[in-house]
């Protein structure tokens, strides 16, 4: 998917009080992809956000340009429930698994509930997301990782490797998300983190190619 310029970009909408985690091990990872136009970028409804820590970041993408990437990654963070309940922000969030991949890291699937992306379909988040989500009428799955053809959802911020990896394999091939895994693995684990990583998206990797899915 070439678009946003000519680019393949993956945005990973990224608020106030987002987990480092969620969206910096993601951000990362899929940079590591070394393909012409490829990119992954921190998309934000402000020029700058500051995590829960207390780190702030800058923008390198508005919020409101998401709706032409080729994945939106959506990061948790403290007040994902605030940004749930504001219609106008939710309105800048334009995502549509009908022509770009969609996933969600931990509270982030707060967001694929309000935007009506997880009717029927099972759902992984972290532990104190959980509750929030079961009212919304998601069932939960007490897995780190699980893709319903172009809709993911990770729970527990290293998760986010898995919802990275499947992002670049879904975009850029099986080969391209083990090269990634393997460059950040730990030394010494690195092969047995590259079978860990690709064994937990394999299954929906097999999904979407049986089912003839783009």
């Amino acid at each position: 998917m070439d678009d946003l310029r000519g680019m393949t970009t993956i945005a990973i909408a990224t608020f106030d009080g987002f987990n480092e985690l969620d969206s910096l091990v993601a951000l990362s990872l899929i940079n590591r992809v070394r393909r012409p136009g490829w990119r992954a970028v921190l998309a934000c409804p402000t020029e700058t956000v500051t995590s829960m820590n207390g780190v702030t970041v800058r923008a390198q993408l508005p919020l409101d340009e998401v709706a032409g990437a080729a994945a939106v990654l959506i990061g948790s963070g403290l007040e994902t429930r605030e940004i749930v309940a504001d219609d106008a922000m939710m309105a800048r969030l334009a995502i549509d698994p009908s022509r770009q991949l969609v996933g969600a890291q931990c509270s982030g699937a707060l967001v694929l509930a309000a935007k009506g992306l997880l009717r029927g379909v099972p759902a992984c988040t972290d532990l104190t997301t959980r509750p929030w989500l079961a009212e919304a009428g998601v069932e939960i799955l007490d897995r780190p990782f699980h893709a319903r053809g172009d809709v993911a959802t990770a729970g527990g911020c290293l998760a986010s490797v898995y919802l990275a990896a499947w992002t670049i394999a879904r975009l850029a091939g099986d080969e391209a998300a083990r090269a990634a895994v393997h460059y950040v693995a730990p030394v010494g684990e690195k092969d047995e983190t590259v079978r860990r990583v690709m064994a937990v998206i394999a299954p929906f990797q097999q999904e979407v190619r049986l089912s003839g899915h783009r």
